[in-house]
C-alpha cells in the first residue's frame, strides 16, 4: 500500500473560495479516477490558509496510472485551469508514505 499525503498551502484569505471550486469542479473529476481520499481536511492548528489530502494506492504502478487518467480527462484539466485563474494557490508539498506492518490501517 502507498499513501500520497498532500498539503496545500493558499494565499491569505482564498482557501474558502479555493475549496468551493475544488468542491465544485476539482471532486467530482479527481473522485471519478482516484475513488475517495482516506482524508481530506482543514487545518483545525497552525496555519489556517493550509489543507491536506490522502490518497491510497495498491502501490507505485497503481499511482502512476490512475493519476495518468486523471489528467487525461479534461473536466479535470479544466479545474486544474479554474484553479490557476483563481491563483489562490501557494505552495504544495507532497509525501509517498508506505505504512508500517504493525498497524492495521483502515481504509474504509
Amino acid at each position: 500500500m502507498l499513501l500520497d499525503v498532500r498539503t496545500y498551502r493558499c494565499k491569505p484569505g482564498t482557501i474558502k473560495s479555493h475549496l468551493k471550486l475544488y468542491s465544485d469542479l476539482g471532486k467530482p473529476a479527481q473522485s471519478k479516477h482516484l475513488g475517495n481520499p482516506l482524508l481530506f481536511a482543514t487545518t483545525e492548528t497552525g496555519n489556517p490558509n493550509e489543507y491536506t489530502h490522502i490518497w491510497v494506492y495498491k502501490n507505485a504502478g497503481d499511482r502512476e496510472t490512475k493519476r495518468a487518467a486523471m489528467w487525461s480527462d479534461p473536466d479535470w484539466i479544466n479545474y486544474t485551469q479554474e484553479s490557476a485563474k483563481l491563483g489562490a494557490l501557494e505552495s504544495q508539498e507532497n509525501k509517498l508514505l508506505k505504512p508500517v506492518d504493525f498497524y492495521e490501517l483502515k481504509t474504509s
